[in-house]
C-alpha cells in the first residue's frame, strides 16, 4: 500500500536467535538511516497474539529492548548559571561540541548543586556524556581529572546580585529578589496571566518586546506605560496599545487575592492567595503577619506560612508593593461573606464523576455556602460528595465514618431553608 518498512526486519525461532538479532542492530545502530534506541521482538503467530492477549496498557505478545545510551568523552570547558522564573538558580556545562547519538552537544544541565558534588565535577574535566533516553544530554561521570578547585555555586544571584536561599528539604539554590531582572519576562507572563492579574493582549512576545525596550523592569512599570510609546512598538497600533492599557487599567481594580498569586510567592496556588487574603484583609497585614498565625489558617499551614513571611520580610517587596500603592492598584480584599452560611464549619471531598454538576461547579455552591471544599478525605471531612465510578475516597470515608452523599441529597442540602443546619 505504499508504507515504508523496516528494510532488515526478520524471523527468529528461539531465543538464541532473538538475542543475536537484538544484538546485530545494536551493533549496526550508527548506520541506519534514522535513529533508534532499542528493537521490538513480537510473535508473529496471530493466534498465539490472540491467546495471549493484552493488559490495559501493554500487548503481551510483543517487547521492547532497550539499548544503553551511546556515551562519549569531551572536556567540560565551564558552567553557567541561568535563573529562571521562580529563582532557581540552574548550572548548566559548557562543554567542547561532540557529536552524540545523531547531534552536536555542547551543553548538558547539571541540575543543581548536589550532583555536582556527588559526582565531584570540576571545570577542566574530562566528563562522559550521554543522552539520557537518548534525548537529554547528561554527564555520567567523570572520565580524567582536569586539575580544578571544587566547584561551589555562587552566594549571590548572577542577576541581580541578590541574595539567594536554599530550603533544608531541597536541592535548588533561588534567588529571593522579586525584582531580579533574570526573571522578569516569565514574572511578568505570569504577573499577567488569566488567573492572576488578568491582563488581557499581554502574552509573552508583547512582554519580551517591552523588556527589550527598557520599557518595563518590574510589574509596577506596567502601570506606567502611555499609549503613544505602546503605538510605536512591534506588533502593536493604536487601536492594540488602547485596549492593553485599558485592560491594565482594569486589573488596577482586582481583589487582593489575585495580587498576592500574581506575585509568584513559592506555594502559594490560587486557593492560598485567596485563604490569606480574605483572613488578612490588606496588603499592609501582610508584612506584619507571623510564620505561627498565618499557619493557623484552616488550609495554609507551615510551608506556606513560611514562604509568605520571607517574601514579604525582603526591601525588594516592599519596594514593588509601594510601586503599585502609587500606581493605584488595590490592596485590600473584596470578598464579602456569603449571606447563606450553611455550610460554615463544613469539609466536603468530592469524588467521582457528577453528572448535575462540573467538580468547579459543585465547589463554587459549597464555597457559596460558606463551606469548603478538600481534595482528600480525613477525620475533619463532613461529607463526601460521591458521583459515578467513586474510588478509593469512599472506602476511607468509611473507615473514618466520614458521611457520603450522592448529588440527590446535596440538592437537597442546597435547596433548603438557610436556617436548617447539617
Amino acid at each position: 500500500m505504499g508504507f515504508h518498512v523496516i528494510p532488515g526486519y526478520r524471523r527468529c525461532t528461539g531465543i538464541d536467535e532473538v538475542i543475536a538479532a537484538v544484538g546485530e542492530i545494536g551493533a549496526n545502530r550508527g548506520s541506519l538511516p534514522y535513529d533508534i534506541d532499542g528493537a521490538v521482538v513480537k510473535l508473529d503467530d496471530l493466534a498465539l497474539r490472540r491467546s495471549l492477549g493484552s493488559t490495559a496498557k501493554f500487548p503481551r505478545w510483543a517487547v521492547a529492548f532497550k539499548y544503553p545510551p551511546e556515551e562519549k568523552q569531551t572536556l567540560l570547558e565551564g558552567i553557567e548559571i541561568n535563573v529562571g522564573r521562580t529563582g532557581v538558580l540552574t548550572p548548566t556545562a559548557l562543554l567542547s561540541p561532540v557529536t552524540l547519538a545523531g547531534t552536536t552537544v555542547s551543553r548538558a544541565t547539571l541540575h543543581n548543586e548536589d550532583l555536582i558534588a556527588e559526582k565531584d565535577i570540576r571545570i577542566g574535566d574530562t566528563v562522559i556524556l550521554r543522552k539520557a533516553g537518548d534525548i537529554i544530554p547528561e554527564i555520567v561521570a567523570v572520565a580524567q581529572r582536569g586539575g580544578g578547585e571544587p566547584y561551589r555555586m555562587p552566594a549571590v544571584c548572577p542577576s541581580c546580585g541578590g541574595p539567594v536561599t536554599r530550603e533544608p528539604d531541597e536541592s535548588a539554590l533561588r534567588c529571593t529578589n522579586a525584582e531580579c531582572p533574570a526573571q522578569l519576562v516569565r514574572h511578568l507572563i505570569h504577573f499577567s496571566s488569566r488567573d492572576a492579574m488578568d491582563i488581557e493582549g499581554l502574552g509573552p512576545a508583547i512582554v519580551e518586546l517591552l523588556i527589550a525596550k527598557g520599557l518595563v523592569s518590574s510589574p509596577a512599570g506596567l502601570y506606567a506605560l502611555q499609549a503613544p510609546i505602546l503605538a510605536e512598538i512591534e506588533r502593536m497600533g493604536e487601536k492594540s496599545a488602547a485596549n492593553l492599557l485599558a485592560a491594565i487599567a482594569h486589573s488596577k481594580g482586582n481583589d487582593l487575592s489575585r495580587l498576592i498569586y500574581a506575585l509568584g510567592i513559592r506555594h502559594v496556588g490560587l486557593k492560598a492567595a485567596r485563604l490569606l487574603s480574605e483572613r488578612l484583609g490588606t496588603i499592609d497585614a501582610f508584612f506584619e503577619a507571623v510564620p505561627e498565625q498565618l499557619a493557623a489558617i484552616d488550609g495554609v499551614g507551615g510551608v506556606i506560612a513560611q514562604s509568605v513571611t520571607s517574601f514579604f520580610a525582603l526591601p525588594q517587596t516592599r519596594h514593588l508593593i509601594e510601586s503599585l500603592r502609587e500606581a493605584g492598584v488595590n490592596l485590600v480584599s473584596l470578598a464579602e461573606k456569603p449571606a447563606d452560611m450553611r455550610f460554615a464549619g463544613l469539609t466536603f471531598v468530592l469524588t467521582g464523576t457528577l453528572t448535575g454538576y462540573t467538580r468547579e461547579e459543585a465547589s463554587a455552591v459549597i464555597e457559596g455556602f460558606a463551606g469548603k471544599v478538600s481534595s482528600s478525605v480525613s477525620k475533619k471531612t463532613s461529607y463526601v460528595l460521591a458521583g459515578e465510578d467513586a474510588g478509593g475516597k469512599l472506602q476511607k470515608a468509611a473507615a473514618l465514618g466520614v458521611k457520603v452523599i450522592g448529588e440527590e441529597e446535596f440538592r437537597r442540602m442546597i435547596s433548603q431553608e438557610s436556617h436548617e443546619t447539617f
